[in-house]
């Protein structure tokens, strides 16, 4: 036997071999956790960084699935009342998040995370009977990392992490997460707070620009200066006034500002499905995700919808409505108490920029009543004094008796004419009421900028001392509605508008040039509502091609003595 093949185990150097990867293992063990204390150190200065809260909430997505090498990360933020407020996701692709269809529930692990207060760690999902399982188009996941998410005392959402690439997820791997929380809660109070003072900054801005467009001379539309600046306070598609319509069924949409306001501007909705109605009838914010119209042409869908009551002098006139695109997200709870504070805070400034007018108007009807004293004490006596000086010269001269006779005769039709003028101005100081006039010229100005080019209109016959009561009240609406057909069908060039009273008969005439009314066309909605209008007081509509090419409607009614 060979002595030179024989080994002895050299203890010494073993054991310093076994030291020295120990200390490999260490070191590598201790770069391992400096490495990640680096990345959580910037993780947390990312996060605090950022003031706008949705980049805060996706920062904090982000690097807590770097820091612990996740697979899927999420984080859901919950309201007051424990509904879903906001969801950001990463490591699901767009095919993926499609195919589920939905957002989480809430049920399960992370309902637990959020009631208990406490970290879940586990192994295997289903490892914990509190798990429901994933949706049928879910990824499947196996290790899962749930810490709740405070901002000071509450429990503001989840940060959930599952599928550790190497491994499930260890006791460091918690701490970190739950280190990352508690940054990630300083930086979500300090966004809340950066968000709400920009929200109020917003809300400010945008009363006192209300303020200053109600309030300075020729003030315009007010509902649709209230329509127009809601939108500088929340992010909205389109913004409605909705206001009663012409029964207690149904609603009409007065206002309407962005998207396909022109289809939906003038449109008359049943009360009983109206957001805007719910909204009137209980003096809260009513709210709805999603929101579907039949409207004239098709349907309009529309996304998140609040619908807001506008009270004004302890009365609802109205409800300002705010929709987002489908799709968008939903409005939060500091939005709609933006929505509601802007409403009431408007509501204000309507009572104020009414009163103003109303001052206005009150000063008009003085003027009116002055000169009716006038008229009738100075300028009617002085032509009846004339005309009988006349009478007395033909009678002194008969060869110019016929020619001063004529000239007699237009001078009593000048009286006539001036004492109707007299009646009219007397009696709108009397009722303080608007005439019909004035009114049809204020739904002309309403819908002008809805149409191509501002409407010619006509008045012919005494139109203010006839149209009193609901026959005014009725051609008002006729006018509306016609217009509002013209802007929405029409696609016409020009428009013109003719009242005319004569005779025992009243007749509002709309003619377009536009596109011109099928031959076969059914009257349904508006059209509708006009021939009952009309049928109501015995009278009758028409709507037919105009000469020429467009279409003329003819809403033709008698009149009492």
């Amino acid at each position: 036997m060979d002595d030179s093949a024989l080994q002895f185990p050299d203890v010494p150097h073993a054991q310093l071999e076994k030291t020295i990867g120990d200390l490999i293992a260490r070191a590598e063990h201790v770069l391992t956790v400096q490495g990640r204390l680096r990345r959580l150190l910037a993780a947390n200065r990312a996060v605090v960084e950022a003031l706008d809260l949705d980049r805060v909430l996706a920062r904090v997505v982000d690097a807590a699935v770097a820091l612990v090498d996740a697979g899927y990360g999420a984080l859901r933020v919950v309201d007051g009342d424990g509904e879903l407020e906001r969801f950001v996701h990463v490591g699901m692709t767009g095919d993926e998040v499609d195919a589920i269809g939905h957002l989480p529930a809430g049920h399960g692990l992370l309902a637990a995370v959020i009631d208990t207060g406490q970290t879940i760690r586990l192994a295997r999902l289903s490892d914990d009977p509190r798990s429901v399982g994933l949706p049928d188009a879910h990824p499947p996941m196996n290790a899962f990392l749930g810490v709740p998410l405070r901002v000071r005392d509450e429990i503001y959402g989840v940060l959930y992490l599952a599928d550790r690439r190497e491994d499930v997820f260890s006791e460091e791997d918690e701490e970190v997460i739950e280190s990352l929380a508690a940054s990630a809660g300083i930086a979500i109070e300090n966004a809340r707070l950066y968000d709400e003072a920009q929200r109020r900054q917003r809300l400010s801005e945008a009363l006192s620009e209300i303020a200053a467009a109600l309030l300075a001379p020729g003030g315009g539309d007010v509902l649709g200066v209230v329509a127009e600046r809601v939108a500088l306070v929340v992010s909205a598609a389109l913004v409605t006034v909705v206001v009663p319509g012409g029964d207690a069924d149904s609603v009409r949409i007065e206002v309407a500002r962005g998207v396909d306001a022109g289809r939906v501007q003038g449109a008359t909705l049943p009360a009983a499905s109206s957001l805007a109605a719910r909204a009137m009838n209980t003096g809260t914010v009513a709210v709805e995700p999603r929101v579907e119209r039949e409207l004239t042409g098709g349907s309009l869908v529309l996304g998140p919808t609040v619908a807001v009551p506008l009270v004004v002098s302890g009365r609802a006139i109205g409800a300002l409505c705010v929709s987002r695109a489908p799709g968008e997200a939903g409005f939060t709870h500091a939005e709609l108490d933006t929505v509601a504070e802007f409403a009431a805070q408007a509501g204000i400034a309507i009572s104020l920029a009414w009163a103003r007018a109303d001052r206005q108007r009150l000063d008009v009807l003085e003027d009116r009543s002055r000169i009716a004293r006038d008229l009738h004490d100075h300028v009617i006596q002085r032509l009846f004094a004339t005309g009988l000086g006349l009478q007395a010269l033909a009678e002194a001269e008969p060869a110019v008796a016929e020619r001063l006779g004529a000239h007699v005769d237009d001078i009593d039709a000048a009286i006539a004419d001036i004492r109707t003028a007299i009646f009219t101005l007397r009696s709108r100081s009397a009722t303080g009421g608007a005439a019909a006039r004035h009114r049809m010229l204020d739904v002309v100005a309403a819908l002008t900028p809805t149409l191509p080019a501002p409407p010619r209109i006509t008045f012919t016959g005494p139109v203010d001392l006839v149209l009193t009561g609901v026959v005014a009240d009725d051609v008002v609406a006729v006018l509306r509605e016609a217009l509002a057909n013209v802007a929405r069908h029409a696609h016409a060039d020009h428009v013109s508008v003719d009242v005319t009273v004569g005779g025992s008969e009243l007749t509002v005439t709309v003619v377009d040039d536009g596109v011109g009314i099928a031959p076969d066309a059914a009257r349904t909605g508006g059209t509708a509502n006009l021939a009952e209008r009309a049928a109501g007081h015995g009278g009758t509509l028409t709507v037919a091609r105009a000469d020429g090419g467009g279409t003329r409607l003819c809403w033709r009614v008698p009149l009492r003595a």
